[in-house]
């Protein structure tokens, strides 16, 4: 069964040498040497290909301080568009010029969606200082994917979303379709709730290998949550093969796989 891999990242030169200042230390600590972190898309192709994911979505990640140009994914984009869709990060701090960039990316290059990572510049995601930008995604029709839950291995940041803040978004913003990524743990049951609750809410266990789901969100993917849930890795964090062979263990049946792997992401950010 093919997958649709939500969030993955493009580990290049420029994005290595942009975060080694913010990042050494805690590559450290995950005992990763930086030097061998730059992954050439053709290689991520080939173990796309060997772990059945048909498509990845490419992060022009943002934080403060250093980001993933959009360039460097448009280009890969442009390299491989049967295998990668982009995904335009953005910096609050960027105010309205953030939101034309934003509204350019997606009109002009085709990206399919926003992602922003809260505790890079220490604002809960409910902040009004992000109201601009989904507004702006609103305004698209574009899907906003944001980390929730601690924000490690960034032991120096603090973990600002806690999954409830995504209530705030959700009243405020109702048109808004809205992907906490990485399950919200340790907070995952209430990612659980507020999911559960809003209809435009959606959860991504990416960043988090299936083989340690806690039992209650294996639970939630299998039945209230078949589609509410899309399948991710943040890759290299969790890598594609590991991922497609530890969420086999899960025997999760046809019907929640189908939808979990491909048919949630294809609705939520409308690729039919």
């Amino acid at each position: 069964m093919k997958a649709i891999d939500v969030v993955a990242n493009l580990r290049n030169a420029h994005y290595v040498n942009a975060i080694r200042p913010y990042m050494e230390e805690a590559w450290k600590t995950l005992r990763q040497d930086m030097d061998r972190l730059i992954i050439a898309p053709e290689r991520m192709v080939e173990e796309m290909d060997r772990a059945g994911i048909e498509r990845a979505f490419l992060i022009a990640a943002k934080g403060e301080g250093w980001e993933v140009p959009y360039e460097d994914v448009a280009e890969v984009v442009r390299e491989y568009p049967d295998k990668f869709s982009a995904l335009a990060g953005f910096n609050p701090f960027h105010g309205m010029k953030g939101v034309a960039r934003l509204a350019e990316a997606v009109e002009k290059h085709g990206f399919i969606g926003a992602h922003v990572y809260p505790h890079w510049f220490r604002r809960a995601p409910n902040d009004a200082i992000y109201y601009p930008f989904y507004a702006k995604c609103v305004e698209l029709d574009i899907p906003v994917q944001m980390q929730v839950g601690h924000a490690t291995p960034m032991t120096y940041l603090p973990s600002v979303a806690h999954p409830i803040a995504l209530e705030d978004i959700a009243i405020y913003f109702r048109e808004l379709r809205i992907i906490g990524i990485h399950m919200g743990y340790p907070w995952t049951e209430e990612m659980i709730s507020v999911a559960y609750r809003f209809p435009n809410i959606y959860i991504a266990p990416d960043a988090h290998a299936p083989k340690y789901w806690e039992p209650r969100f294996v639970d939630y993917l299998r039945t209230r949550g078949k589609r509410k849930v899309l399948f991710g890795t943040d890759y290299p964090i969790v890598g594609f093969e590991r991922a497609m062979a530890e969420l086999a263990d899960h025997r999760l049946p046809d019907e929640v796989l189908e939808r979990f792997l491909r048919e949630n992401a294809r609705e939520v950010y409308r690729l039919h």
